[in-house]
């Protein structure tokens, strides 16, 4: 049977926003958001939805010498309509907190943390495409706690020339997230709810600048997360606390930026770990670590009376075999040539 469907998706999307400083150590904003999104389809009894989303946040922020403290709420309203019948109005608050300190003001070290609450919406594509879509998604909700440092610093007269590192320690629950699953068989997947998901983990960043010479320079930034996402929904499944679909439980990455008068080079490794492809943790759902290389160099010249910039991208440099997604092989080694005017 040969099937084929059309989606057409249109979205209108509005801004103001306002701030008052109070003193010069205490300021507080106001924005509000408006965003309208429709979808229609050429299939038979499709319900044409429409949605409006109206956000409302107000923001409040005071700066002393080592202290800074940042509070928020955000209010949240979503009216549905199609042709069938609609969702319910949806309306939630949502409060964040924010503070960082500096216990030695010159030494570059900052001290953070921060508390959020998270509300999201599945999408008009996540309730109505064809097979993929599932009308009786549940909004999802994120508690976020969050604590972590940064260290940076600059040098003068030597190669290094910045660093700055990075660490963050984070613990996330999940009241039904939204995920896309296999049905029957990889090559067609559904929206689906989790109930509860906990999720804890660490991200570490290490960036370097570097001067050598008079015009070469070099920028590095090396990231690596570990995380933890479990599936707690159903304490009598015999998946009970597995890792959820397509997680790592290790990944990280490095890019490599050269800059030599009007010439720029950057390399970029990704590497993404074991995971799998669904709440059963077993044999059959494992997926093999990946990783892939790219590279790109360019040149800048002066045109007329505007700049050229020509770009050469190799990507997945090493021709790596991989799938992001089980079934659903990646691209080899491949090309793009880009050129850049400005004037």
């Amino acid at each position: 049977m040969y099937v084929n469907n059309h989606y057409y998706q249109q979205e209108v999307y509005t801004s103001v926003a306002n701030r008052f400083n109070l003193f010069p150590w205490w300021e507080a904003s106001f924005s509000a958001d408006y965003q309208f999104n429709l979808l229609n389809a050429d299939l038979r009894d499709f319900v044409y939805p429409r949605r409006h989303t109206l956000l409302a946040s107000i923001a409040t922020a005071m700066r002393f010498k080592q202290v800074e403290l940042q509070a928020s709420l955000l209010e949240t309203f979503v009216h549905d309509t199609s042709s069938g019948t609609p969702a319910p109005d949806k309306q939630k608050l949502t409060p964040s907190f924010f503070v960082s300190w500096r216990p030695f003001p010159q030494s570059g070290l900052n001290l953070r943390g921060f508390y959020k609450r998270i509300f999201r919406m599945p999408t008009l594509n996540d309730l109505y495409y064809t097979f993929i879509g599932n009308i009786n998604l549940e909004p999802e909700f994120t508690t976020q706690y969050d604590l972590g440092f940064t260290y940076s610093r600059t040098f003068n007269n030597t190669w290094l020339r910045s660093l700055e590192v990075q660490t963050d320690v984070y613990y996330n629950e999940v009241e039904n997230k939204i995920v896309a699953t296999p049905t029957s068989n990889f090559f067609r997947w559904t929206m689906v709810n989790l109930g509860n998901v906990e999720i804890r983990g660490v991200d570490v960043a290490l960036q370097t600048g570097w001067k050598i010479g008079r015009d070469l320079t070099v920028s590095n930034r090396i990231n690596y997360t570990y995380q933890r996402a479990q599936d707690f929904t159903d304490p009598k499944s015999e998946f009970y606390g597995g890792q959820i679909p397509y997680i790592p439980w290790h990944s990280g990455s490095t890019v490599v930026n050269l800059q030599w008068r009007s010439w720029e080079a950057n390399y970029s490794f990704i590497y993404t770990g074991e995971r799998y492809s669904s709440q059963a943790n077993i044999p059959y759902n494992y997926q093999l670590p990946w990783y892939t290389s790219d590279f790109s160099v360019s040149k800048g010249l002066k045109v007329w009376k505007g700049d050229l910039k020509l770009t050469l991208e190799v990507n997945n440099l090493l021709n790596q075999q991989y799938e992001v997604v089980a079934c659903y092989p990646m691209p080899g080694t491949n090309f793009k040539l880009i050129a850049q005017y400005n004037f």
